[in-house]
């Protein structure tokens, strides 16, 4: 089937899965779940032909260890997936839900309710389980759904996509389809008569230039320069502890830190042990001046500042005062996640008002930004735009509303000249259409 086929397959199913009830759609979830479980094996195989291939393109220099940690499935990863499609299947159903209820005039009620958006496309990296999660959610929200992996995930998505594509009759054919070529991405740009939204998964310059190549909607998920900031008054040991896990629970995401900052007040005391347990997990330490004034480590030059390093390496920065981290911060980061840590609850909050990101965290790991960590079941992506949806874009992120409304014969003429009968414009909280 060519791409402009599977386009118009998909835009034929979206509008039938829009009425799908909710039965038949946790029905197909639950029937994905099990299969992916059934074919663990034939997945795992898959998913070893694209680990070999790129561990001899990370051999030659070509390909990060970051990458192929992300694509590398196991029997627990592979449960995890599983755990996240029944997540989603018992998130409640947007679909239908009212937002708002208002009485416009006696018998004349209207009604916001949310709907699905239609034809969702999304470009996503190397992790295979991204596309799984893709399709959970948009078989939850009643979109279909086409997506597009990287090529180094070429045989985990093919075999991925398939399970689901076979566990799925229930819901209309064409909901959900798999492209692979460069080609078939600009083919899906240009159809903006079909696809309502495209979701980019990766740098900014692929995103800019998703962006500059449609006139679709474009909802992006770029790096994640993240940052934590040890406040002057922040506990010694909940600052190390926050620190270490957001480096180095999981260094391969875009929730990881990838830059520490440290209030002048307390680096000479916190740095020197912080930095000793870092480099025994194996992180590779940098530092700008005052912060090598303290501890012993290579010096950071300023691209560094914007890299997301998805890896084991980490900059530090010293700063003067609070300003100075929200200044170094909405300067160098990706408006993706940032925490503070201190035990000053009025810094906090000012620090959480005046960063600019997604998700804005006191106290916590950045690690925490991610959709089924907030109850979302799963997510398609952490948006770092402002419109329509943004921070981990989960079922309702991938719905729009449409407005209802209800009468009995009502003519405007009625509302207008002098005897016009009178709007009430009552809100009806309490009313669901």
């Amino acid at each position: 089937m060519t791409t402009d086929a599977k386009v118009d397959a998909a835009a034929e199913a979206a509008l039938r899965l829009a009425t799908t009830s909710t039965e038949t759609r946790n029905e197909a979830l639950a029937a994905m779940a099990t299969a992916i479980e059934e074919a663990s094996g034939e997945i795992l195989t898959a998913n070893a032909v694209d680990v070999e291939q790129a561990e001899r393109q990370l051999a030659a220099g070509a390909y990060s260890q970051a990458l192929v940690d992300r694509l590398k499935l196991t029997e627990a990863k592979l449960a995890s997936i599983v755990e996240m499609v029944r997540s989603v299947a018992a998130q409640p159903d947007p679909i239908g839900q009212t937002v708002s209820a208002r009485e416009l005039a006696p018998g004349l009620d209207l009604y916001e309710v949310r709907v699905p958006l239609g034809v969702v496309a999304a470009v996503f990296e190397s992790r295979p389980d991204a596309l799984v999660q893709i399709a959970a959610l948009g078989a939850k929200s009643g979109n279909a759904v086409i997506l597009k992996g990287g090529s180094e995930a070429a045989e985990s998505n093919r075999a991925l996509h398939g399970v689901i594509a076979e566990a799925t009759p229930m819901l209309p054919a064409g909901w959900s389809a798999l492209i692979e070529a460069r080609e078939d991405v600009e083919t899906v740009l240009g159809r903006d008569d079909a696809v309502d939204l495209v979701m980019p998964r990766g740098s900014g310059e692929f995103v800019a230039h998703v962006e500059a190549s449609t006139r679709i909607p474009v909802l992006g998920h770029t790096e994640g320069v993240c940052h934590v900031f040890i406040d002057a008054d922040a506990d010694a040991e909940m600052a190390a502890a926050i620190a270490m896990d957001a480096k180095t629970q999981y260094p391969a995401v875009c929730n990881a830190m990838e830059t520490l900052l440290v209030h002048e007040a307390v680096a000479a005391d916190m740095l020197p042990p912080l930095v000793e347990q870092l480099q025994q997990a194996g992180v590779t330490v940098r530092g700008d001046a005052p912060t090598r004034q303290v501890v012993d480590i290579d010096p950071v030059t300023p691209d560094d500042w914007r890299t997301e390093y998805g890896d084991l390496e980490l900059s530090i920065g010293t700063v003067g005062s609070l300003n100075a981290a929200i200044e170094h911060i909405n300067t160098n980061g990706s408006k993706h996640t940032e925490a503070i840590v201190t035990d000053d609850t009025g810094r906090a909050r000012r620090f959480m008002e005046a960063v600019d990101a997604a998700s804005v965290f006191h106290n916590a790991s950045t690690r925490f930004a991610d959709g089924y960590r907030y109850g979302l079941g799963a997510e398609v992506g952490i948006a770092t735009g402002k419109t329509h949806a943004r921070g981990p874009v989960g079922v309702e992120g991938l719905t729009t509303t449409k407005y209802y409304l209800e009468g009995e014969g009502h003519r405007v003429a009625e509302f207008s000249g002098a005897d016009a009968a009178a709007f009430t414009h009552r809100e009806t909280p309490d009313t669901a259409w």
